[in-house]
């Protein structure tokens, strides 16, 4: 039996569930960590968003972008013992529509209508791949980043059980979405240890490029991340009834 985290960004499983994903693999589990919004753009030529963003990371050319944060992800999947699976689609700032314009201009918004056919295409990236007892865990989709939903709907129409973690940091801005999130759902709570939780804090700190992006600083990160690991020792996972 695998654990399969559905991340859609370099970042995003680590984010919500670095410090179970160490206790299992501690516990000898196999895990392996699922990245799809992580293709290279076939182009260097950049929206004006995609300039903004790579402005804020240090990087200017797309493909170094990418490279580093696959790099940056790698460090943080060793730092708490899972593998590492990357696909080729592109996150939603490189991404063009039929016509060749630009399909987003800031990521906290509904997919466009050219983004229709791209969970489908997810969701038999993930068949092809998976196996009868495999356990996936995906994204609730708090705070309603255009390519979380749409990996979240990739998941939906495969039509296997799945588990739900909450989408870090977003959690932490939009806490009302929760019980909108996880209306209907079983609740569980998985412990984490003060040595989980600290593996889980430097995972989340190899993300150089990304924490003035998701965070004041690296210590107010370490200390969101513990004050939610202590609300419960641990984290929640989430299922359907």
């Amino acid at each position: 039996m695998r654990w399969i985290y559905i991340s859609p960004h370099l970042d995003d499983a680590v984010l919500s569930a670095g410090g179970l994903i160490y206790e299992q693999v501690h516990a000898g589990l196999d895990v392996e960590i699922w990245t799809f919004m992580c293709g290279f753009p076939s182009t260097e030529d950049l929206s004006p968003f995609a300039q903004i963003l790579h402005h804020q990371w240090g990087i200017a050319s797309a493909a170094e972008v990418v490279g580093a944060r696959r790099e940056e992800d790698r460090n943080a999947a060793k730092i708490v013992g899972a593998k590492t699976v990357y696909f080729d689609f592109l996150d939603c700032i490189y991404r063009r529509g039929g016509n060749g314009d630009w399909l987003y201009s800031q990521i906290f918004v509904p997919p466009h209508a050219d983004d229709k056919d791209l969970p489908a295409q997810i969701a038999e990236s993930i068949s092809a791949r998976l196996n009868p007892t495999d356990q996936l865990v995906c994204q609730l989709g708090l705070g309603s980043h255009v390519d979380h939903i749409l990996v979240r709907r990739a998941v939906d129409l495969l039509k296997v059980p799945v588990l739900f973690d909450v989408d870090i940091p977003y959690l932490f801005n939009s806490p009302e979405e929760l019980s909108l999130k996880t209306a209907g759902m079983i609740e569980n709570n998985h412990k984490i240890t003060e040595t989980g939780l600290k593996r889980w804090q430097d995972a989340i700190s190899a993300y150089q490029s990304q924490i003035s992006s998701l965070f004041d600083s690296q210590d107010a990160m370490r200390e969101q991340i513990k004050s939610y690991w202590a609300e419960k020792g641990g984290l929640c996972l989430w299922a359907s009834e």
